[in-house]
């Protein structure tokens, strides 16, 4: 497994990183097979979409937003239960296959980090299998 640190500069975020997952790929000598990418935090998550046109990452955030304002009426004491609800609606892995020692997406896809509660520190662990 290896894992990497991100840090993150906003409360809500989609980090571009694919050239890290593929780093992974290159680090863990995988030629063919399957990558989990894997978020350990309740507050964050990790997606595929597309990494071509940033209005489309905008548009994501601002449809999360609408869907799971802020300022709803939260039991959870700590102020992110927003957060909360948006990470698990994305998610806290994805896999990607490999082919060839690379990532294959599609021809507009990319990896994100989504943050909900930054800014912060965050692990990405990445794992062959």
């Amino acid at each position: 497994m290896k894992r990497y640190s991100v840090r993150t500069g906003r409360r809500t975020e989609f980090v571009p990183v694919t050239d890290l997952v593929q780093a992974a790929v290159r680090e863990l000598g995988l030629r063919e097979g399957v990558l989990t990418v894997f978020v350990p935090h309740t507050t964050a998550g990790i997606t595929i979409n597309e990494n071509a046109d940033p209005d489309v990452v905008r548009d994501v955030i601002t449809a999360l937003d609408r869907l799971v304002p802020w300022d709803g009426d939260w039991a959870h004491g700590e102020g992110n239960a927003a957060a909360h609800v948006k990470a698990s609606l994305m998610g806290s892995s994805v896999r990607v296959p490999v082919e060839e020692g690379r990532l294959r997406l599609g021809t507009w896809q990319g990896v994100f980090l989504c943050e909900f509660d930054g800014p912060r520190t965050r692990e990405l662990w990445v794992t062959a299998g």
